[in-house]
C-alpha cells in the first residue's frame, strides 16, 4: 500500500469513528466526558482528577503558573487547583493528556522522534494561543487553549498508526496536507466530540486564510501557529515559514503593536508551556 492509499485507509476508518486507542486513552476519554456534563460539580472533578496521579501533578503546576496565579499566592491540593483553573480548562488538560497518549506505545525511534517534535509544537501553540486571545483577540482564552492543544491531533493519531503502513512517513508534507490532515483529522476530532467552535478554528488552520489584525477564534490559533518557534515535523518542507520570518509578522493592536504585546506576555508564555512540556 502506497502513501496516499494509506491515508486513505486511516481516514476512511476514521470517518466511520473505526478508530484504534491505546488502552489509557481510552481511559482519559472517558475522564472527558465526565468533564463534559453540566453538571460535573467541582468536588467531582477533584476525585476524577486524584485517580490519574500525572494529570492531579499538572493540574496542580498549570494552577501555580503565571497565566492562572496572578496573585502569587500558591496552592498544593488538586480541589484547589480545580477551584481556581475551573472544569474548561481541566478538560484542556485532559485533552493533552489524550494527544500525548496516543503516541505512548510507539517503538519506532524515528515515529517517536516526530511525535516528540509535534508535541512541542501543539505546545507552543497552545500556550501563544491561550495569551494571544486574552491579550490580543479577546475570545475566550480557555477555548484557545484547548483549540491548540487539538489541532494536530490528526496527526498525533496518523503516527500512532504509522507502524502498520510501512511508507507512510515517506514523500513530501505537501502530502499529508493534501491528502491525510483534514480527512484524518475531522474524524479523530469528530471522535473526540470536539465543540464546534473548536472544530472551525481547526479548520479555519487547515484552509490558512488569516486576517490582521486577528479577529476571532481561528486567527488566534493560525497566529499562534505561524508564531510557533518549533515546526510541525509533518509540515517542514524548504518553502515552509521559518521562525525569523514568523518574528516579522506585525500589526497594529490599539494603542500598541503585536510583538510588544507578545513581548509583554513572554513570561505568561513560558509558564505555560512549561507546564504542558512536563
Amino acid at each position: 500500500m502506497n502513501r496516499l492509499d494509506a491515508f486513505k485507509s486511516i481516514a476512511a476508518q476514521a470517518s466511520r469513528g473505526e478508530l484504534t486507542f491505546p488502552t489509557s486513552v481510552d481511559a482519559s476519554l472517558k475522564l472527558q466526558q465526565a468533564l463534559s456534563d453540566p453538571d460535573c460539580h467541582i468536588d467531582d472533578a477533584a476525585k476524577l482528577v486524584q485517580a490519574n496521579p500525572l494529570l492531579a501533578a499538572r493540574t496542580v503546576a498549570i494552577a501555580n503558573s503565571v497565566a492562572y496565579n496572578r496573585s502569587g499566592n500558591e496552592i498544593a491540593s488538586v480541589r484547589a487547583a480545580v477551584q481556581r483553573m475551573g472544569v474548561r480548562t481541566l478538560q484542556s488538560l485532559v485533552a493533552a493528556l489524550i494527544v500525548r497518549q496516543l503516541g505512548s506505545s510507539i517503538s519506532d525511534p524515528l515515529i517517536k522522534a516526530k511525535v516528540a517534535q509535534l508535541w512541542e509544537h501543539t505546545a507552543h501553540v497552545a500556550a501563544l494561543a491561550q495569551v494571544i486571545a486574552r491579550r490580543v483577540t479577546k475570545v475566550d482564552p480557555d477555548t484557545a487553549l484547548f483549540s491548540g492543544i487539538v489541532h494536530e491531533v490528526g496527526g498525533f493519531y496518523m503516527l500512532s498508526r504509522a507502524a502498520e503502513f510501512p511508507g507512510i512517513l515517506d514523500g513530501e508534507p505537501e502530502d499529508w496536507v493534501e491528502h491525510g490532515e483534514q480527512a484524518i483529522g475531522r474524524g479523530v476530532l469528530t471522535k473526540l466530540v470536539i465543540p464546534e467552535a473548536v472544530l472551525a478554528s481547526v479548520e479555519a488552520l487547515w484552509e490558512g486564510f488569516r486576517a490582521l489584525p486577528p479577529e476571532n477564534l481561528g486567527d488566534t490559533l493560525l497566529l499562534a501557529n505561524d508564531l510557533a518557534p518549533v515546526a510541525s515535523p509533518l509540515h517542514e518542507s524548504p518553502g515552509a515559514t521559518s521562525v525569523q520570518a514568523a518574528r516579522t509578522i506585525d500589526c497594529e493592536i490599539g494603542e500598541g503593536t503585536l510583538n510588544s504585546i507578545m513581548a509583554e506576555s513572554a513570561a505568561e508564555v513560558k509558564s505555560l508551556l512549561a507546564v504542558l512540556m512536563l
